[in-house]
């Protein structure tokens, strides 16, 4: 690694250089109105570090931490309730209760880092090492024990890259892909959009906007979000509650600390059926990306409403209507989101157990623990 570069790891977003988001411009989630959520509204179980690149005195990279105290979860989900998931549920406990993330653990997508000039792979193989390493000897002299240290989310490109050099030791894994939906530069609007769609995909547009009449979608203030946190968040901690696995669960505070810090950035549209408030989605504008967030419904609605389905329309619409380049929907219901149009891009990360013998079983036991997702890729667009 050049002699000249060196990191500076920061808990506060006061003590963060004034040029921070000069460097992470391309990126949202990168930037201090993001960082200031996560210092102010994180999960109970997360602890969130803020990492500054330099070149000499020059600040020219930035990158987050995460760790997690999983001992501190109720629940990591109770959607499965197999064997399986019940011993992985207790390896969790007892051989990884303490995780060290670098990047970000709530988020699908390269979000880890952000540098303002080119870097080789290998300097950033080895800063995101040392930055590590750093972070453990942290909560050592804090006498708690980093368990797995996991490095989150690689593209392709990236990943091979890093394999190259000090990341060669570690394990590699990928888990379900990240969805994202490349918009057409001819879609000006909605039925643009439903008009290149298949006969089968219409039809599937149509039926879903039928089961939706009686629902009214409306944009939220943050005055309006803060009136609705309680119902917003048991909304949300539904769908989290039921979701097959979670190493952390939002605070209740968090989306109106998102919409404080993020202002129009960030979008909660609220539907509400009969004057009651069933369901939300979330967005945040990331330049000529748009990133889906997170979500609630009512799941005595749901089905009857299709408000997942008709949800992820009005997130497409949105993206068309204001010119977007692409949709970020994440990991999980790859099916459905395949069926709107999205694309599975697979996503890379590293781990190792601090532990040399646990860490030697870490590919068996993740392959035991995470098996593959079985789903079928939808194609809805007429053949050109």
């Amino acid at each position: 690694m050049s002699s000249k570069l060196h990191f500076t790891i920061f808990t506060k977003t006061t003590e963060l250089p004034s040029n921070w988001d000069e460097v992470a411009h391309d990126n949202a989630f990168l930037q201090t109105p993001y960082l200031s959520v996560l210092e102010q509204s994180a999960p109970t179980n997360m602890e969130c570090f803020f990492i500054g690149i330099f070149e000499g005195e020059e600040l020219i990279g930035v990158s987050l931490a995460q760790y997690l105290n999983v001992d501190k979860l109720i629940s990591f989900g109770e959607r499965l309730h197999c064997m399986k998931t019940r011993v992985r549920n207790f390896a969790f406990r007892q051989f990884a209760s303490h995780v060290l993330i670098i990047g970000n653990n709530m988020i699908t997508g390269q979000n880890g880092y952000a540098f303002s000039k080119s870097i080789n792979f290998n300097d950033i193989s080895i800063l995101l090492r040392a930055m590590a390493d750093e972070i453990i000897q942290y909560f050592k002299k804090k006498c708690i024990r980093i368990h797995l240290v996991s490095f989150k989310d690689f593209y392709e490109e990236c990943a091979t890259e890093l394999k190259q050099h000090q990341f060669k030791s570690l394990f590699g894994f990928t888990v379900q892909p990240n969805m994202i939906f490349l918009l057409r530069s001819e879609w000006k609007s909605m039925a643009d959009y439903v008009e290149s769609l298949s006969k089968k995909y219409r039809d599937q547009y149509k039926r879903s906007h039928k089961k939706y009449e009686g629902i009214e979608c409306l944009e939220l203030t943050w005055e309006q979000i803060q009136q609705n946190e309680s119902r917003l968040y048991e909304l949300y901690y539904h769908v989290a509650l039921n979701a097959s696995f979670n190493t952390f669960f939002l605070a209740p505070n968090h989306f109106s600390t998102f919409k404080k810090q993020c202002g129009d950035r960030f979008k909660l549209f609220g539907y509400y059926f009969e004057g009651k408030l069933v369901g939300f989605h979330t967005l945040l504008l990331n330049g000529k990306t748009l990133e889906t967030y997170f979500l609630g419904y009512d799941a005595s609605l749901q089905k009857e409403k299709m408000l997942y389905l008709n949800m992820l329309y009005n997130m497409t619409e949105f993206g068309i209507t204001h010119q977007f380049e692409r949709i970020i929907y994440g990991r999980t219901a790859m099916e459905i989101k395949s069926s709107i149009g999205a694309s599975p891009i697979p996503m890379h990360g590293f781990m190792y157990h601090t532990q040399p013998l646990i860490n030697r079983c870490v590919p068996q036991l993740f392959k035991n623990l995470e098996p593959p997702v079985a789903w079928e890729q939808r194609h809805p667009f007429k053949e050109v």
